[in-house]
């Protein structure tokens, strides 16, 4: 009776192993290496003022470094005013696109912080909700404005802290991406979820060039 009962013990423990086997094998691993796109908007109203929103497009990647829970992370964008901005007067000269202010800004992380728990990144709206919570790199962030150091950097001696989450569905497990930058670089991109799309995942560093 006693080895009936080590048998039966022996054989759930296997096939709770195989279970969680083949949940990992169906989730898959991670890709090390991330291209794709940003474009989105910042707020139109700032301390009550409207002074924009400014378009963003750009482009950024991002590099997990094997084990060691840290990524790299460099994104380049464009800015200049939005239409919504002439239609409402805070643009003027409308027929001028210096007037858009357009400018540019390139953005790097080093050796930022990898993590799993991503309960802190943006959600989205059903029924568009995301499947895979993917993962989020967070920390200091150098950003140039017109390839300089921005103003609100002061001389790249102040660093604004960033959130970047990459996640998806069931049809594309990481399709999404999302930036939230923290003070005092939130002043100028905004504190909400600066949205792009992920165009390209990799596993291996010898895939086809990026």
């Amino acid at each position: 009776m006693k080895s009936k009962a080590v048998w039966w013990m022996v054989s759930a423990v296997a096939v709770a192993v195989l279970a969680v086997s083949i949940g990992a094998l169906a989730q898959g691993p991670t890709p090390r290496h991330f291209r794709g796109l940003i474009n989105d908007y910042t707020p139109g109203t700032v301390a009550g003022k409207l002074v924009g929103p400014y378009v963003m497009h750009g482009t950024w990647s991002l590099d997990l470094k094997g084990r060691s829970n840290l990524a790299d992370f460099s994104a380049a964008m464009n800015m200049e005013l939005a239409e919504y901005t002439v239609v409402n007067g805070v643009v003027t000269q409308f027929d001028d696109p210096a007037s858009r202010i357009p400018h540019t800004h390139h953005i790097t992380m080093r050796d930022a912080v990898v993590s799993d728990a991503t309960s802190t990144c943006p959600t989205y709206p059903p029924p568009t909700n995301t499947t895979n919570p993917g993962f989020m790199v967070t920390g200091p962030a150098t950003i140039t404005g017109n390839g300089g150091p921005a103003p609100f950097s002061k001389g790249d001696t102040v660093l604004s802290t960033l959130q970047v989450c990459v996640n998806g569905g069931k049809d594309v497990p990481f399709s999404n991406v999302t930036l939230v930058f923290a003070a005092p670089a939130s002043g100028h991109f905004g504190s909400q979820a600066i949205h792009g799309v992920v165009r390209k995942s990799q596993f291996f560093d010898f895939d086809e060039p990026r």
